[in-house]
């Protein structure tokens, strides 16, 4: 598949390989550039700036994210992935193919997003598992909950959400973490 030639660059900060910390189970990481939210405190400043990062070879990522047995599934963080929807829905549909969960951390709310009139952004959304959304706020900083940075956060099952028509949440074996 040579998705660079075909569709949109798709600009990056950087991968990790193998969180665990990112959703659950095992996970290939993509940090994505760029993000127009510039939440204070946030965890990844450095992938604010649109012209940032590099270019992405989605090949080479899509190569490592199959040759890996032990992940469970795909993150796209960021940067906000929201605003590069286009270039990352091809990678969403081969890491879907792979058999592989998605999990995308936003600053939008999961009901801003449904409302964006962008093919790229409805498709992602329609290939997503899990959604955190909601932008950073330091005020409601909680490193002990699970997969988000702040209370006002949510962790939506998006299944479940088209399913029953409506917001609901994922329920992990934890909700918080204990130290």
């Amino acid at each position: 598949m040579s998705s660079t030639a075909s569709h949109k660059a798709l600009r990056i900060a950087g991968v990790q390989q193998d969180s665990i910390v990112d959703g659950p189970g095992i996970r290939y990481v993509i940090f994505t550039q760029g993000c127009p939210h510039h939440c204070p405190g946030c965890h990844n400043p450095q992938t604010h700036d649109p012209e940032g990062g590099r270019e992405a070879d989605v090949d080479e990522i899509l190569t490592q994210i199959g040759q890996n047995p032990l992940l469970g599934g795909v993150t796209f963080s960021g940067g906000e992935p929201f605003a590069q929807a286009e270039a990352l829905v091809p990678v969403a549909e081969a890491v879907k193919a792979l058999g592989k969960h998605l999990m995308i951390y936003t600053g939008y709310l999961y009901e801003t997003l449904q409302k964006m009139e962008q093919p790229g952004v409805q498709r992602l959304l329609m290939l997503t598992d899990l959604l955190v959304d909601g932008p950073f706020l330091l005020a409601e900083r909680d490193l002990t909950l699970a997969y988000r940075g702040s209370a006002n956060q949510r962790v939506i099952d998006l299944e479940k959400t088209r399913r029953r028509g409506e917001v609901t949440l994922y329920q992990s074996d934890y909700e918080t973490l204990s130290f």
